[in-house]
């Protein structure tokens, strides 16, 4: 497992950390029932508080992404297949909101950014 801070980003480092890991989990990088590095092992390679770490695998499991168990550490839950499509779903919405006001900057009415999207659904296949 990799993760990379970036102290220049306005992002958190426990958000980055947690953003991190989800993304690997979603994208099957990180699989079921995988152990994760230990919070103070990742804290100390990270060269972060431990704290920091904590707070992203809390955040983790608190959204069903990973597991505890007492005395032997972290590890990749089960995908949940519905978890999975939420957090796409909401990834959708967020590029869409984008391409809306990208278009208006534009002056594109709904009918042309429906045809854009047709093509490029078009090209895909």
């Amino acid at each position: 497992m990799e993760i990379l801070i970036d102290n220049k980003s306005g992002a958190p480092i426990y958000d980055q950390i947690y953003s991190q890991i989800k993304n690997q989990i979603i994208s099957g990088s990180l699989k079921e029932n995988e152990p994760l590095p230990s919070i103070r092992g990742l804290a100390k390679d990270l060269r972060i508080s431990f704290i920091t770490t904590k707070r992203a695998y809390d955040e983790l499991e608190k959204e069903g992404f990973i597991y505890t168990i007492q005395a032997k550490g972290c590890y990749v839950a089960p995908k949940n297949v519905e978890l999975i499509r939420e957090e796409n779903l909401k990834k959708i919405e967020e590029h869409i909101e984008q391409i809306v006001q990208l278009a208006a900057s534009c002056n594109l009415n709904g009918e042309e950014i429906i045809s854009m999207v047709k093509f490029s659904l078009e090209e895909w296949k």
